[in-house]
């Protein structure tokens, strides 16, 4: 083994979501692929409402990947709750070469000094920069890198303020072997997400930037201009009534995502039954013109499932046509959608070159360990 490289971020707050969770399993096994011992690093507090619950779902994710002697849970006063003591965990990230801080969700000021060089990973792009550059929130305080999926950060056509940081950019990273291309027949396109998520819009320089429920709205007549089928696995609140029946009288197909994909294995079984993905970015992504990529697609991609992508500013960055068909406008989501069936296998089988070609852990996480001078 080279080393340790440390993983800090957010699943013990959100049990039984199975596609968040493979957010940091994707790192967290990449790396072990590439040599490097892991350690997985979460906290968990009463505020939070979530409780033991909690807890039992990171022990039962980490025994499953072979996880269960390289994590902790902190509690509210920074106490191991579960997995490695403080004082293993300190030991750890002191020997580490990186620590990885996703989302800046790690606060812990005595675990953060220990680790010789601290890394923010920004998944969720736009907010963070935003918030900085009003004054809310300065999550980038205290590291001494930044990392962001945000392709076009710096671009002139990207609107998220680069608070003045050097970021590095990066893709979102797959460990292939996790993920086989599967066959299916027939099937629907089909998504895992929420209406609204963790944050509220923000408005910037005179532009309010806004999440998924925005862009949603805008496409909700999509069945019933389409002879395909359409399912989201969506988190809507009860409060957002109205859009859920505005959603099922338009054509859509609406589950349970707790039921179908409330664990690693339903999560990764929902993908791999369905017939290719219908992305619907954040409006913050495609406002900014972000060239975000979502976790979620290249998990289709990778199963041989032709993603049907809204455009967030990916022109020449990925290759577009064959696998990943993009879309701007409703028309243009119909015409992907009848260009994907019209030739399923050649779309299929383009799905998973671009995800071995464009998102292969070994690949993206090589690469960013060179990036950030780790070798």
């Amino acid at each position: 083994m080279k080393g340790t490289i440390v993983v800090a971020g957010s699943v013990a707050q959100r049990p039984g979501f199975g596609g968040h969770t493979w957010v940091f399993l994707q790192y967290l096994l990449g790396f072990r692929r590439l040599g490097w011992n892991v350690v997985f690093l979460d906290r968990l507090e009463p505020a939070m409402g979530v409780g033991e619950t909690g807890i039992t779902y990171v022990v039962d994710v980490c025994r499953a990947f072979g996880l269960d002697a390289d994590f902790a849970v902190l509690g509210e006063r920074g106490e191991a709750v579960a997995g490695l003591s403080r004082s293993e965990v300190l030991e750890r990230v002191r020997d580490s070469a990186l620590l990885l801080n996703v989302m800046g969700f790690l606060e812990d000021r005595e675990i953060l000094a220990a680790a010789p060089q601290r890394v923010f990973l920004d998944i969720d792009p736009g907010f963070g920069q935003m918030w900085r550059e009003l004054g809310l929130a300065d999550p980038f305080a205290g590291h001494h890198a930044f990392v962001t999926i945000a392709e076009n950060i710096g671009k002139p056509d990207c609107t998220i303020p680069t608070c003045g940081l050097e970021w590095v950019t990066t893709r979102p990273p797959i460990v292939l072997d996790e993920w086989p291309a599967t066959s299916v027949e027939g099937g629907s396109f089909r998504t895992v997400g929420s209406w609204r998520g963790p944050y509220a819009p923000v408005e910037y320089e005179g532009t309010t930037y806004g999440l998924r429920a925005h862009e949603l709205r805008r496409f909700v007549e999509l069945p019933r201009l389409s002879v395909e089928r359409f399912e989201l696995a969506l988190e809507i609140d009860p409060a957002d009534k109205t859009d859920r029946d505005n959603l099922l009288a338009s054509g859509w197909a609406l589950v349970d995502p707790a039921k179908v994909a409330g664990d690693t294995d339903a999560y990764r079984n929902y993908i791999q039954s369905s017939k290719a993905e219908l992305m619907v970015a954040k409006a913050m992504y495609v406002q900014t013109r972000s060239g975000w990529f979502s976790d979620r697609s290249i998990c289709f991609l990778a199963s041989g499932k032709p993603v049907l992508a809204q455009d967030t500013g990916l022109d020449g960055l990925y290759p577009r046509g064959e696998g990943l068909v993009t879309f701007e406008t409703p028309e243009d989501a119909v015409a992907g959608a009848a260009e994907i069936s019209r030739d399923y296998e050649r779309h299929a089988r383009g799905a998973r070159a671009l995800a071995e070609e464009s998102f292969d852990s070994d690949k993206v996480l090589g690469r960013l360990l060179e990036m950030l001078g780790v070798s």
